[in-house]
């Protein structure tokens, strides 16, 4: 079998085990981790474990994040076409990616990330993988990106010890935010949802993420 038939198989292989695991649960989420070749966001020396349901090292302290954790919060943004997505942590570009598949050609995803060695990856990899749809910045992603705003939806891939302010100002009407937040190695991956100028909360359980860098950064 070639390389790239390999590939595939483990692909399948992992979406089939995500989706009998539970954290795959519609065909939206599901046709997007299909169509986003995630070898091409791994590292070359890691390339093996493409399809491992772990969270690699991508440089700089930083990891792309486990296939499941993908999954699992883009389900709880329960994304629709054409939504205007922000991304905080945008480490190489993979999460971007799937999101992009979600919000469809009509869409939009803003993704902040506050290494810029790894936005020149991401921008790099986004291009690898024909992506259109994602804007790449280096930015401090507690901050978020006013001028691109409002979201309909906001995402971020690193633990925060609270819910930065300006992120929630940045949540359109009828928005949905996830993020994880806590101090010390585990964080609560919390759901956060506008409605009438309220924020409503829901808690969905332990995560490890790396942590937030930046104001509202540890």
């Amino acid at each position: 079998m070639s390389v790239n038939g390999e590939m595939e198989e483990n692909k399948k292989r992992l979406l089939h085990h995500l989706k009998r695991q539970g954290y795959i649960r519609s065909q939206s989420v599901l046709e997007a981790m299909e169509a986003v070749k995630r070898e091409l966001f791994v590292p070359e020396e890691l390339r093996e474990f493409t399809y491992t349901d772990t969270p690699l090292p991508i440089g700089h302290g930083q990891t792309i994040s486990a296939p499941h954790m993908v999954a699992m919060m883009c389900e709880l943004l329960q994304i629709e076409r054409g939504d205007r997505i922000l991304e905080v942590g945008g480490g190489c570009g993979y999460h971007a990616a799937v999101l992009s598949r979600l919000t469809g050609e009509n869409g939009k995803v803003v993704s902040v990330e506050i290494v810029s060695q790894l936005v020149k990856v991401a921008i790099s990899n986004l291009e690898k993988a024909n992506i259109e749809n994602v804007e790449m910045l280096q930015a401090d992603g507690g901050l978020g990106h006013p001028g691109k705003g409002p979201y309909q939806r906001i995402t971020v891939a690193a633990a925060s010890p609270v819910i930065p302010k300006p992120l929630l100002d940045q949540l359109d009407e009828g928005g949905i935010m996830v993020i994880p937040v806590g101090k010390g190695g585990y964080q609560n991956l919390m759901v956060l949802k506008k409605r009438d100028k309220r924020i409503f909360e829901k808690d969905h359980g332990g995560v490890v993420f790396v942590p937030l860098k930046g104001k509202y950064g540890y």
